[in-house]
């Protein structure tokens, strides 16, 4: 079983991860994320799949004016 540290840094990461991605890429934020994901896939590190596909959910929380003002902001 994970520790609550383990979990709070894995959900730390990944907010950073779609936090960068949004100031980096904007809308296009979640395509990358995806490849980054099926690239874990490939390599099968599920570990950081995991990590990816919650980026994912975090970007989709996130209105899509959101993400172009990300972009914008570079």
């Amino acid at each position: 079983m994970m520790s609550k540290m383990a979990v709070d840094e894995d959900e730390r990461r990944a907010r950073q991860e779609a936090h960068w991605l949004v100031r980096e890429f904007g809308a296009e934020a979640p395509l990358y994320a995806a490849m980054k994901a099926e690239k874990a896939i490939e390599q099968k590190d599920f570990g950081r799949c995991t990590r990816w596909k919650r980026v994912l959910e975090i970007l989709a929380e996130k209105p899509s004016s959101e993400l172009r003002r990300g972009a914008a902001a570079r």
